[in-house]
């Protein structure tokens, strides 16, 4: 059985995060949880790539880490920690383009965009934890904006 088909309403999964197998699991289930919380398909493919760019992340920089998953109040919740180095300028991480490691320089900003909260903890020495939110509307918000 998969670990993660048993999630349910307020109900918590965590993931150790060690390798690229273990990020296609993180995939995965963001993916199941969100298409089992009846988000639209366009915000099920926001939320996988947002956990696929914020877990590779962990791995490249880290070696490694765990994600939480958890759905409520309409909302599903993924946290991503870390106990890497952190992330020295915050605010240069974020900005579309920058690289500490010779990337596009596009995971953290485009994440953020992709969900509809991003928040980053992170000190130097002493890892990094980010989450991110999204709630589930009765709609694709993209359709809304389109209706509007």
């Amino acid at each position: 059985m998969q670990p993660w088909t048993w999630l349910t309403q307020d109900e918590r999964k965590t993931f150790v995060v060690r390798d690229e197998d273990d990020l296609m699991h993180c995939r995965t289930a963001a993916m199941d949880l969100a298409a089992r919380a009846g988000f639209s398909q366009v915000d099920c493919v926001r939320i996988t790539t947002a956990v696929s760019e914020i877990v590779r992340n962990a791995l490249t920089y880290a070696g490694g880490g765990e994600m939480v998953l958890q759905y409520e109040d309409e909302t599903v919740t993924i946290t991503v920690h870390d106990d890497g180095p952190g992330i020295t300028d915050v605010e240069m991480a974020m900005r579309d383009g920058y690289s500490s490691s010779q990337s596009m320089g596009l995971g953290l900003p485009g994440a953020k965009r992709l969900m509809d909260s991003f928040d980053i903890e992170t000190n130097a020495g002493s890892g990094t934890t980010i989450v991110m939110r999204k709630k589930r509307y009765g709609m694709d918000r993209s359709a809304e904006a389109a209706a509007r």
